[in-house]
């Protein structure tokens, strides 16, 4: 009776296994013309954003599981889209000196997983690695969401970033006192948007 019951799990055992092989995860290279990465960031009086292009990007991807992701952003092509003329040159000037990312010494930031789980949402993953900003490195964890669909992965995903982590403190309540409404708020958002192909 033992080894008929001990036949018969092994058979489930094997039934299992052949109808639902494991998943197996193809590396996917992010289009970077068709990628976006959006900056907001805010003051007490209000708020500015614009973008950053894309140098380089990756993503590895079964049917539904993702499993690995990277991007790396050139910083020397940050853009400011809430105002222009004079006014965006200067604060885009001030955005690349050393009062805030340092571009002309650290020229891409860049982003790299080290754990991703599903989080319970459709196509949806928690996502947590590691964000280089100014040559600074700390883990950060975040929502996307991740779909493979006709052969191309498409994701997106709101970072919120802490930016006094990476030696961003410029008009920074937490170093500097009675900014009033000068002071600047310490966390900014990266709206990202992957397309990626074989």
């Amino acid at each position: 009776m033992k080894h008929l019951t001990f036949v018969m799990s092994l058979a489930a055992v094997l039934s299992l296994a052949f109808t639902n092989p494991v998943e197996k995860a193809v590396a996917y290279k992010v289009d970077v013309a068709g990628s976006a990465v959006k900056w907001t960031a805010y003051k007490v009086t209000g708020k500015h954003f614009g973008k950053i292009t894309l140098k380089t990007g990756s993503l590895e991807m079964s049917k539904t599981k993702l499993g690995k992701a990277s991007f790396e952003v050139d910083m020397t092509t940050l853009t400011v889209e809430d105002i222009t003329g004079e006014y965006a040159d200067k604060l885009k000037g001030h955005l690349l000196s050393d009062d805030f990312f340092s571009v002309e010494k650290h020229k891409t930031a860049k982003f790299v997983s080290t754990k991703i789980v599903p989080n319970g949402k459709p196509n949806g993953f928690s996502v947590t690695g590691d964000l280089t900003i100014k040559g600074i490195t700390k883990p950060i964890t975040f929502d996307a969401i991740v779909k493979n669909e006709a052969g191309k992965v498409k994701g997106t995903a709101a970072i919120k970033v802490d930016r006094t982590n990476y030696d961003v403190k410029y008009g920074s309540g937490k170093f500097f006192q009675g900014l009033g409404d000068k002071a600047i708020y310490d966390e900014f958002d990266l709206e990202v948007s992957l397309v990626a192909s074989k």
